[in-house]
């Protein structure tokens, strides 16, 4: 028995969120990674992240990165990024830099 894929219709709606770790030196992907996700944790808790369905891209230079994540929750994610003080004991600030529905036009944009 082959198991039949879900109708276009029936997926779940995405959004790409580009966000941006403001330091002065470069950051490593693995320690964003976390700390964003520590924050989304603390702000949504585990229920609220697993319905946002967020999932980090493997897009990581000078700073800046990309996650996948459900539309109802674009707004409360974006809260969840400026929510995060620091990273790696130091003190940082992450924003997010924009929001697309097609991945092609957000690496164009913002990488």
């Amino acid at each position: 028995m082959t198991v039949k894929p879900l109708l276009p219709s029936l997926r779940e709606k995405k959004r790409y969120v580009a966000f941006e770790v403001q330091a002065a030196h470069a950051i490593e992907f693995a320690l964003a990674k976390k700390s964003v996700e520590e924050s989304l944790q603390g702000f949504l808790g585990t229920l609220g992240m697993a319905k946002a369905g967020v999932l980090f891209l493997n897009d990581w230079k000078k700073n800046r990165g990309i996650m996948k994540v459900n539309t109802q929750y674009v707004n409360e994610v974006k809260a969840a990024l400026a929510l995060v003080q620091e990273i790696a004991g130091e003190k940082e600030i992450i924003r997010s830099v924009g929001v697309s529905g097609s991945l092609e036009k957000i690496r164009s944009l913002y990488f």
